[in-house]
């Protein structure tokens, strides 16, 4: 059977129509030891037109037989097989004509177990008994990576049934869509699991597990319902099957439609890279997300968070598929909107929707201002441009846009459209407007004009705002614009949004008085019995995805709400969002920024701590360039945290401290020690001094602080001392924290030890962007890094050049840079280097340093100016 290499020819093309499975029998033998599987694929199929070749998707498979049974009782061999590795597929030839009918299609292959986070591959993990070394295999098939474990036809409007039975040794547990069928013994070690018969879906919904797992269980609505944990540990999943016993019967009502399978896995997996795997029926998560290893960790919200986001997937992903990856982003993004919308209706003491806008809106915006961006809906051809095109974009922007689209129609609108979405399209396929019309026809509003302005076009606006005071009478003069967060050039394009305005008041603060949609680039509003002396508010609530720059004289009406914390906490972080982007931008001074955080200093809330948090972050890291200004920034910096630090136990959690406050200390603690305060430093030091002497152990809140405190000013001894206590730590926890720990060492030779040290083998690899991240805060750090780059790009290249993760790497290594010389330096290097895949990614960060370079030069003075008058 001959084998043809791809050549330069081959060209990305859809899976051929004419030939289309209906059912898959697949066995699969994994060999955890050599990480390596046998496999057999057997496809019924309809040939819908004669032929003398199939096309499906295989690769990085070592086909060893095929052979083509006719209804007719005709066998076909093949004459030769063509493997399109950068297509992804395997043409089947034949030397004479396939006639139409039902066949079965039968291959036999051998695959290999490896670390790419992709397909059927391993993860690492320490057995409960002996401590040893093993591996698990575990799937990730999305987006379209079904044909990396099984050939198959893995395009999501190509569905089917299939039959899975896999052949494991008897320690081991085998999980997958469906109930287990039964079990047989195939030798002394061996058994064959199979399981029942699926609904028909797509190729990538398919999952398989293989790993040493223990479970808890209980049934919601007659669903049987199970948290696997690695062995030893299912008491800390009680809290996610708690949860998932709420939040399936939400589903049920939101969608009014019940979970359509028998059964429902939860699986925690050591060392797994993926947040979430959604699959059908056996949804995969990363153990440190999912189990509660004691009351604080991980919080009770994060757990949450992450089983609804699965659970989301049942309905909006395997029920109703994508016509195409060009809808991912549709998944992702009503995913992480829904689990927001579910956990905070279950758990309302959580306060999720201002986490929300810190945590998702906030940085949506952020990513979404730069020329770089693409729009959220972009046509994909090969499914592995959902890599380059799926990003915080895509899951963050989309959940913003749908909540504000939730918040426009309404609830009961929204989710008897969603309703009826499912019941049209259910075991079928669908694509955005099909869910645009189905809302509409509901809401009887615009939907599908609305929705494709802010799906289809890159952005989102800035609405400027001026006011004219005439008694009680407010007239307000509205201008939207496209938001560029890097300000390069005019805006050429005349681009608008239909943007549903909503306004409160200072007498009306907790009520809209006022909807308005702006459509068109100018408009006027006229509110009357508005005292002269009271503020308003445009996006109360922080509904609408959009920037607000305030006249001068309404952001100075406003100022003291937020200072006197009147103003909801949503609302005061994200005006200050608003500015600092401004600022960035050019659209504002930075001063205005450094003024506004300090009528913030007497602040409480978390939340907007922690977006005050990442400002001081940024304009540290930008002020790194100017000596003489940093120093004043510094000094700022501590003044500033001075009364949030003198009111909350920084060392010690009170008995009956909440998660917020728990989670304020550590931010506040973390930014003292950023601002180099002597007092925090010496304490940090003493009472690591006392946890390595083993005479106090440091609180497991604050020993990240603390390592981090420590190291920044480590010398060669302290450095060993680390290296001493990550070998013979015993959890890998402790581990990743000494790891990460190390990325603050402001020693440019100790640095360049340690990033020896943390690319080696004994370093965990899935939280390397972790380190980066951290390292390119310090100047030393960023500097280092871009040494690293170069010196090692092919391997770094070769790890994760297929990958979303390369993507990241990139800006996490390079986004803080602030000249242009290192623009220039980049430029040079990408050009001569191979970027495949994370195109888009380069383009950020040249874009993230120009703005650096420009905001720097352009506000410094102003900078300087307004620390000397505040300080």
């Amino acid at each position: 059977m001959p084998r043809i290499p791809t050549g330069p020819q081959y060209k990305f093309e859809r899976l051929p129509s004419s030939v289309v499975p209906s059912h898959y029998t697949i066995v699969l033998t994994p060999d955890l030891v050599n990480c390596i599987f046998d496999g057999t694929v057997n496809v019924d199929l309809e040939v819908k037109h004669p032929t003398t070749r199939i096309v499906l998707n295989c690769v990085d498979l070592e086909v060893r037989h095929i052979e083509l049974h006719h209804d007719d009782g005709t066998l076909f061999l093949p004459s030769k097989v063509v493997f399109a590795v950068k297509c992804e597929t395997i043409a089947i030839h034949f030397a004479s004509e396939v006639p139409a009918g039902r066949c079965k299609l039968s291959i036999n292959f051998k695959g290999y177990l490896d670390d790419c986070m992709r397909g059927f591959y391993r993860c690492k993990y320490k057995s409960h008994d002996t401590s040893e070394e093993r591996f698990c295999a575990v799937s990730k098939f999305d987006a379209g990576q079904a044909h990396r474990c099984f050939p198959c036809w893995d395009e999501p409007a190509i569905k089917a049934t299939f039959d899975i039975t896999v052949r494991i040794p008897n320690d081991r547990v085998a999980l997958s869509n469906m109930p287990v069928l039964n079990e047989e013994e195939v030798s002394e070690n061996m058994k064959a699991v199979r399981f029942e018969t699926t609904p028909i879906m797509s190729a990538y919904a398919v999952a398989i597990v293989v790993a040493e797992l223990e479970f808890i269980e209980e049934t919601v609505d007659g669903i049987l319902t199970r948290v696997y944990t690695p062995i030893g540990k299912k008491d800390h999943g009680q809290f996610a099957l708690d949860a998932a016993l709420k939040i399936l019967p939400f589903y049920k009502e939101h969608f009014q439609m019940p979970y359509p399978l028998p059964k429902l896995d939860l699986v925690a997996i050591e060392n797994f890279s993926p947040g979430i795997v959604g699959n059908w029926g056996c949804v995969v998560y990363r153990n440190l997300g999912l189990l509660r290893g004691d009351v604080l960790k991980p919080p009770k919200q994060t757990v949450a968070l992450l089983v609804a986001h699965g659970l989301v997937y049942q309905w909006i992903g395997c029920l109703v598929t994508m016509e195409w990856w060009t809808q991912f982003w549709l998944k992702e993004g009503y995913a992480a909107f829904l689990q927001n919308l579910c956990i905070a209706h279950l758990f309302p003491e959580f306060d999720l929707w201002t986490q929300f806008i810190s945590d998702t809106y906030c940085h949506a915006r952020t990513m979404d201002g730069m020329r770089s961006v693409i729009p959220l809906e972009v046509t994909i051809g090969h499914p592995s441009e959902v890599q380059d095109v799926f990003d915080d974009i895509s899951c963050s922007k989309a959940a913003s846009v749908l909540r504000m689209l939730h918040n426009y129609i309404g609830e009961a609108n929204f989710t008897n459209g969603m309703s009826l979405y499912l019941h049209n399209f259910e075991y079928g396929n669908a694509n955005t407007d099909d869910l645009w019309e189905c809302l509409e026809e509901v809401s009887n509003k615009p939907v599908l004009e609305m929705m494709r302005k802010w799906t289809k076009q890159i952005g989102y606006p800035v609405v400027s705002v001026k006011c004219e005071i005439l008694g009680d009478t407010r007239k307000l003069f509205l201008e939207q614009a496209p938001f560029d967060g890097i300000r390069s050039c005019p805006d050429s394009e005349d681009r608008l949004w239909p943007i549903p305005i909503q306004l409160s008041t200072a007498t009306s603060q907790q009520h809209v008085i006022h909807e308005h949609m702006l459509s068109s680039k100018e408009d006027i509003i006229s509110l009357e019995n508005v005292k002269p002396t009271d503020w308003i508010n445009l996006n109360p609530g922080v509904y609408g995805f959009y920037r607000v720059h305030y006249s001068s004289e309404m952001l100075e009406m406003i100022k003291p709400s937020i200072a006197e914390l009147s103003l909801p906490p949503a609302d005061r972080l994200t005006i200050l969002d608003d500015y600092f982007s401004l600022a960035k931008a050019g659209f504002c001074q930075t001063g205005q920024v450094l003024q506004l955080l300090y009528a913030m200093r007497n602040e409480t809330s978390c939340c907007v701590w922690t977006e005050m948090c990442k400002i001081l972050v940024r304009l540290r890291v930008l002020l790194q360039n100017a000596d003489d200004v940093y120093t004043l920034f510094i000094n700022f910096g501590r003044r500033l945290l001075e009364p949030i630090s003198q009111s909350i136990g920084l060392w010690s959690p009170a008995l009956d401290e909440t998660y917020e406050n728990r989670v304020l200390r550590c931010l506040i603690l973390d930014q003292l020690i950023a601002f180099d305060d002597p007092t925090t430093y010496e304490e940090s030091k003493k009472r690591f001094d006392s946890h390595v002497a083993g005479s106090t152990r440091l609180h497991h809140d604050i020993q990240s602080s603390v390592y981090c405190a420590v190291l920044a000013k480590a010398d060669l001894e302290t450095y060993e001392t680390f290296l001493k206590m990550y070998r013979e730590a015993t959890s890998q926890e402790e581990k990743d924290r000494i790891a990460i720990s190390l990325a603050t060492i402001d020693n440019t030779d100790l640095l360049r030890e340690a990033m020896k040290f943390l690319f080696s083998d004994e370093v965990n690899p899935q939280i390397l962007l972790r380190v980066f991240g951290v390292m390119t805060l310090i100047k030393s750090g960023r500097e280092v890094m871009w040494e690293f780059s170069k010196e090692n790009w092919d391997k770094l290249h070769s790890k994760y050049g297929s990958f979303a993760l390369f993507s990241h790497y990139l800006v996490t290594a390079f986004q803080n840079f602030a000249t242009q010389e290192i623009v220039d330096e980049l430029e040079e290097f990408f050009s001569s280097n191979e970027t495949n895949g994370a195109e888009k990614a380069v383009q950020q960060v040249l874009c993230y340093i120009r703005m650096n370079a420009a905001w720097l030069n352009r506000d410094l003075n102003n900078i300087k100016s307004v620390l000397k008058t505040l300080m």
